[in-house]
């Protein structure tokens, strides 16, 4: 590779000895290398196409230091053949970030030859900022060249003091509030006015709104009211040059213009920040039923869900897939949870309803069971009786993210799937993943909506 593309980097690279490409140099190379890895000085790696594992080139965080300087310096190069592709950009994020977020370094450096001007477009994409000239600093081609210096710092934007719920409209079903409201206090503020924010999070008390609408996220209520973009009437948002762009409408209905409010959601803070939000409420349910049901296979389980929409329609509030796996952690790392059932399934589903008409919703979850059973669905179940009973069976879904954090070694998936395609998923994922080894999977989600999140670990011990 390096040598097909001798041409191409020979003009913005140092000169190397006449011997650099022998396999006795690169022998030699790959010795430091691993030393400099075992000492924590340097990660050098080489970069493949995903496509078809092709060797695109390298890139290496080097001179790693810890203590009063958290810093190191990036270096790359890539073949002529792969150049201008979006490669080196996105390596150099990617390794950018885990700088930052893993290694909790406070600065990344880089440098190029001012006239490299792809280098330094990749370099400014990826959020470095230009900090002089290094005169005289490194010999290529016989003649000592001066090179451009950039520096990479990590960014924190808090709106952790925007806290003020602004107005609450309960006839309209609205309520505008700064976007670093933490979710629980949205959620308090409804319920204050009888109504009912729906986003419901298992970080609720400690996730804040406007990270929430940035992300998208979903939650176990998506199955009913859709994820946070459908809870949305409109967005207050700083752009990128300052201006404020004040979209907090409170109506249903608005053609006026482009909706600008669903680019700004889900696009994770890069069009804009969100300090401020429009809010659907919902009517709250005037009777809440839990129950956890034992299913024999995940086919089972859409059947069943198929039976509860018909049953009950749009008042399924939330329907989960749980493995037993996710009891075998909770058992293992916080034995404080109460499990509500004793023998542990294969396979289960929490159901909430909330019913707004007549029939209890406990009246309707028994009469699901009943039907479940004759057809063969379930085969045992608790459906809670009081709110602490329900608020147990809610524990045990809400705590598995912990458990599994606490087993550690995770490698987590956040996976969404057309829901006919589930079953085969879950079947076929582990035959691929018993070629690496004997993994432990923990699968688990919201079934309802398609989103499953896969849990990898490795061999217990």
């Amino acid at each position: 590779m390096r040598y097909a593309s001798k041409e191409f980097l020979t003009p913005w690279e140092p000169t190397w000895s006449p011997d650099h490409l022998s396999r006795k140099a690169f022998s030699n190379r790959v010795y430091w290398s691993q030393k400099n890895i075992n000492g924590g000085t340097a990660i050098p790696l080489f970069m493949f196409r995903r496509e078809d594992d092709k060797l695109v080139g390298a890139i290496t965080l080097d001179n790693i230091r810890h203590g009063p300087a958290q810093t190191g310096t990036m270096g790359y190069w890539i073949g002529h053949t792969y150049a201008r592709h979006g490669y080196m950009t996105e390596a150099l994020r990617a390794m950018v970030h885990y700088a930052f977020s893993t290694m909790d370094l406070s600065r990344v450096e880089s440098a190029c030859l001012p006239e490299n001007v792809a280098s330094r477009g990749v370099l400014e994409k990826c959020g470095y900022k230009y900090e002089g000239v290094a005169q005289a600093y490194i010999q290529i081609n016989g003649r000592w060249r001066t090179l451009a210096e950039t520096g990479a710092v990590p960014l924190i934007l808090s709106l952790e003091k925007m806290t003020k719920i602004r107005a609450v409209y309960p006839e309209e079903n609205v309520m505008l509030v700064d976007a670093g409201v933490i979710l629980a206090d949205i959620q308090q503020a409804a319920e204050d006015v009888d109504r009912l924010f729906p986003l419901s999070l298992a970080s609720g008390g400690s996730a804040r709104i406007g990270g929430s609408l940035a992300t998208n996220a979903g939650g176990v209520n998506v199955l009913r009211y859709g994820n946070t973009r459908d809870l949305c009437l409109g967005l207050e948002v700083v752009m990128a040059d300052g201006a404020i762009w004040n979209g907090l409408g409170r109506l249903r209905k608005d053609n006026t213009g482009y909706d600008l409010r669903h680019l700004m959601i889900g696009s994770e803070g890069t069009l804009g920040i969100i300090t401020g939000a429009s809010l659907k409420l919902a009517p709250r349910p005037r009777d809440v039923g839990v129950a956890l049901f034992t299913v024999p296979d995940p086919i089972a389980a859409l059947s069943l869900l198929a039976m509860t929409r018909d049953e009950v329609g749009e008042a399924v509030s939330a329907f989960e897939l749980m493995s037993k796996m996710g009891f075998d952690f909770l058992s293992e790392t916080m034995p404080d949870v109460r499990q509500v059932i004793e023998d542990k399934p294969e396979w289960m589903v929490l159901i909430e309803l909330g019913m707004g008409g007549v029939q209890s919703a406990s009246d309707a979850l028994e009469r699901l069971f009943e039907l479940g059973h004759e057809a063969g669905l379930v085969s045992d179940g608790v459906i809670a009786q009081s709110t602490q009973q329900a608020q147990d069976i809610w524990t045990i879904r809400e705590t598995i993210p912990e458990a599994n954090r606490r087993i550690g070694s995770i490698s987590s998936h956040d996976i969404s799937l057309p829901l006919s395609m589930i079953p085969e998923f879950i079947k076929e994922a582990p035959k691929h993943l018993e070629k690496l080894c004997d993994m432990r999977i923990n699968c688990f989600g919201h079934l309802g909506d398609g989103n499953l999140h896969y849990n990898v670990f490795p061999p217990k011990g």
